[in-house]
C-alpha cells in the first residue's frame, strides 16, 4: 500500500485552492535572488540536465540499430560496436545524472542554508509581542517544514520542469523524423496512460486524506483516554464500554479505508497493466501494416525505437501535466516565508545608539501609556523614579499591569507615549544589547535549557569560573542542593528542569541572573507559584540581595514588600498609591485591601510551614 502517494501528485486540497498566491514579476525576482549568488552551479546543472536528457534517449534509438542489425545479419563486429556504445551512453548519462543529483542538492542545501539563518536571525530581532501573539508551532513550521519545502522546490521542481521538457520535445522530434503516422498514434496513446493515473491517483488522494483524518481520530481517542488523566476520569465516570465503542467504531471505519486505498491501487495497476501492453501492440500492428503494405523504408528497428520513445514520453507528460499544482505549492512556500521576512522588526537599536561605560541602574519612568492592542491601553500616564540602590515594590490586583511596566524596561515591549530612562538615558537611544545586559529579571515562569546546572548558570556568563558559579550559588541559597548531588554543578537538569523541583529551579534562575551582574535586578512574581516552604527558601536569597542593589520587586510576600524603600500601588494600569507599609494601610485604599485579603494570609501560610519545618 502506497500510503501519501498522490501527496505530491497534481491535486491541490480546497485550503490550496483558496489560498492561491498571487504570482508577480517581483515575487520571482526575490526567489532568483537567492540562486544568483550560486549562478556558476546552475550554469552547470542545466548543461548537465540538457545533456543527459538527450543521452538518455540516445540507447532507445541505438536499440532500433541493433534490432535491424540482427534482422539484416550485419557483422558481429558491427552488432558488437551499437551494444557496447547504447551500454557507455548509458553510463555516461546515469554519470551526469549523478553529477546533477549532486549540484542540486548543494545549491539547494545552500540556498535552504541561508535562508534558514536569515530567518532565525530575523526572528531573533523581532519583539515579545510577536511571540505572543504568534503561534509557536506556525514560527517552528516557518522555520523547518516550509524551508525545507523550498529545498525540495528547488532540487527537484525547477529542473525536473526542465528535464522534462528537453526529454519530450527530443523524444517527438525523434519519432516524427522517423515516422509521422507512428509518432502522431504514439501522441494519441498517450492519454491511455495519463487519464487512469490521474484518476487512480485522485482516487487514492482522496481515500488517503480520509484515513488520516480516521488516524486523528484514532490518536485522538488513545491520547485522552490512555493517559494517566484520561484514564482516571473514565474509571470514574465508569465509561470504559463508551470509549471500547467508541474507538472500536473509529477503528472499524479505518480497516474500512485501508482496504478501499489498497483495492484502489490494485485496480489501477490492472489498468496501466492492460494499457501498457495495448500500446506497444497497436504501434507494432500499424507499424507492420505500414511497413509489409506502404513504407518500405521503414523498419523493425524503426518501429523498436517508437515503442521505447513511446514509454519515455509517458513520464515527462505526465510530471508537466502536475506542474501547475507543484508550481502553485512552490509560489506558497515561498509566500509564506517572505511574509516572515516582511514583518516589521518593532524594536531595534536606534542609528546613533548609545553605549555608556557604566550606568547604575536608576530608573526613571515619565507619564508612560502603553497597549498591546490599540482598543485596549494596559498602561495610563505611569510616573516613577527608582534610584540608585534604592529598591521598589509593586503590587497590585492580578492583570493591573505589574509585569507590564517591566517589560519596558529592557525593552521587551515599546512604549507608546511618555518616555522610559535607564541610568538617566531614555531606553530608545540606549544600544539594545547594553540595556539588556545591564537589566536582569527573575520571573515566575523559570526556563532552564535541557542540560546541566553548570551549563545553565555559563548561560548568563560564559567565562565564569568555578569560584563564581559556587558564589552565586550560595547567594541564591542553593549551594547546599547542588554540594548534595552526586554530580554536583553537572548535574542535568532534564528538559525546561523537570528534574527539578519549583523552588530549585527558581533559586538556580536567581543564580543565573546574580552571575550576569545586572546593573538592575528585577523580580517578577518569583515566588507565587511555589509551596510556602520554597518560597521562604528563596525569601531568604532574595532579601540580602536586594540591600546590594538597584532592584524592582513584584511580590505578593509581606517581608519583601517591607524590604523595599518606596511601594507603588498598580490598579487598572494606573499607579494609585505610593508610599510606605504603615502609611498605605492606613489610607483604606487598594493596598489595605491587598494586605487583608493576601499579604495575611500569605504570612500564616508561611509561618504554619515554618512551624511544621520546625517541628
Amino acid at each position: 500500500m502506497m500510503r501519501g502517494g498522490p501527496m505530491g501528485r497534481g491535486y491541490l486540497t480546497e485550503e490550496e485552492k483558496a489560498n492561491r498566491p498571487r504570482v508577480t514579476g517581483k515575487l520571482l525576482k526575490r526567489i532568483f535572488a537567492y540562486l544568483k549568488p550560486y549562478w556558476k552551479q546552475m550554469i552547470l546543472i542545466l548543461a548537465a540536465i540538457a545533456f543527459s536528457s538527450l543521452l538518455a534517449l540516445y540507447p532507445s534509438i541505438l536499440t532500433g540499430r541493433i534490432v535491424d542489425a540482427l534482422a539484416e545479419r550485419k557483422p558481429l563486429n558491427l552488432l558488437i560496436r551499437l551494444i557496447l556504445l547504447s551500454l557507455g551512453v548509458t553510463v555516461a548519462s546515469n554519470l551526469i545524472g549523478v553529477g546533477q543529483n549532486y549540484l542540486n542538492t548543494w545549491i539547494a542545501q545552500h540556498i535552504t542554508f541561508d535562508m534558514r539563518n536569515k530567518m532565525y536571525e530575523h526572528l531573533q530581532r523581532m519583539s515579545q509581542r510577536f511571540f505572543t501573539s504568534n503561534n509557536q508551532g506556525d514560527i517552528i513550521t516557518r522555520m523547518t517544514s516550509d524551508i525545507d519545502g523550498v529545498q525540495r522546490v528547488i532540487s527537484s521542481t525547477f529542473t525536473s520542469i526542465l528535464s522534462n521538457v528537453i526529454t519530450l520535445t527530443a523524444a517527438l522530434v525523434t519519432m516524427y523524423s522517423r515516422s509521422w503516422v507512428l509518432a502522431t498514434l504514439g501522441v494519441l496513446i498517450i492519454p491511455l496512460f495519463v487519464i487512469p493515473t490521474r484518476r487512480a491517483g485522485k482516487t487514492r488522494w482522496d481515500l488517503t486524506r480520509e484515513s488520516q483524518a480516521c488516524n486523528d481520530e484514532i490518536n485522538g481517542i488513545l491520547n485522552e483516554t490512555l493517559s494517566v488523566s484520561g484514564q482516571t476520569l473514565v474509571k470514574l465516570f465508569g465509561k470504559e464500554p463508551y470509549e471500547y465503542d467508541r474507538y472500536k467504531a473509529a477503528n472499524s471505519k479505518m480497516i474500512r479505508l485501508n482496504i478501499r486505498e489498497s483495492m484502489a491501487g490494485r485496480w489501477f495497476f490492472m489498468i496501466m497493466t492492460t494499457f501498457s501492453s495495448i500500446g506497444p501492440m497497436l504501434l507494432y500492428l500499424v507499424g507492420g501494416v505500414l511497413m509489409m503494405r506502404y513504407d518500405q523504408a521503414l523498419t523493425v528497428g524503426d518501429i523498436t525505437v517508437m515503442v521505447a520513445l513511446l514509454s519515455r514520453l509517458y513520464g515527462p507528460v505526465n510530471s508537466l501535466l502536475n506542474i501547475q499544482v507543484e508550481w502553485i505549492r512552490s509560489m506558497a512556500l515561498f509566500t509564506r516565508i517572505f511574509d516572515y521576512f516582511d514583518l516589521p522588526v518593532e524594536i531595534e537599536n536606534a542609528p546613533d545608539a548609545v553605549t555608556p561605560a557604566a550606568t547604575d541602574g536608576s530608573v526613571a519612568f515619565s507619564h508612560v501609556d502603553f497597549s498591546y492592542e490599540p482598543e485596549r491601553q494596559i498602561l495610563h500616564d505611569v510616573s516613577f523614579e527608582l534610584q540608585a540602590g534604592k529598591s521598589i515594590a509593586i503590587v497590585g490586583p492580578s492583570g493591573s499591569g505589574k509585569s507590564t511596566i517591566i517589560n519596558l524596561i529592557p525593552r521587551l515591549y515599546d512604549a507608546q507615549g511618555g518616555t522610559i530612562t535607564f541610568g538617566g538615558i531614555d531606553v530608545k537611544k540606549l544600544d539594545l544589547a547594553f540595556l539588556r545586559r545591564n537589566v536582569g529579571i527573575v520571573s515566575q515562569e523559570t526556563y532552564l535549557f535541557n542540560g546541566t546546572i553548570r551549563e545553565n548558570l555559563l548561560y548568563a556568563k560564559p567565562d565564569a569560573t568555578e569560584a563564581e558559579l559556587i558564589a552565586a550559588c550560595r547567594k541564591a541559597n542553593i549551594l547546599d542542593f547542588v554540594e548534595s548531588q552526586e554530580t554536583g554543578l553537572d548535574t542535568l537538569v532534564g528538559n525546561r528542569g523537570l528534574k527539578l523541583s519549583g523552588g530549585e529551579k527558581q533559586r538556580l534562575s536567581i543564580a543565573r541572573v546574580l552571575l550576569k551582574n545586572p546593573a538592575l535586578l528585577i523580580f517578577d512574581e518569583a515566588t507565587s507559584a511555589l509551596d510556602s516552604i520554597s518560597e521562604a527558601r528563596i525569601q531568604e536569597a532574595i532579601e540580602p540581595i536586594i540591600q546590594e542593589r538597584t532592584s524592582i520587586l513584584i511580590a505578593h510576600r509581606l517581608s519583601t514588600i517591607l524590604a523595599a524603600d518606596e511601594i507603588l500601588v498598580v490598579k487598572e494600569g494606573r499607579i494609585v498609591e505610593r508610599g510606605q507599609h504603615a502609611e498605605l494601610v492606613k489610607q483604606g485604599g487598594v493596598y489595605t485591601e491587598l494586605y487583608e485579603t493576601q499579604f495575611k494570609k500569605a504570612i500564616a501560610a508561611v509561618e504554619s510551614a515554618e512551624n511544621g519545618e520546625s517541628r
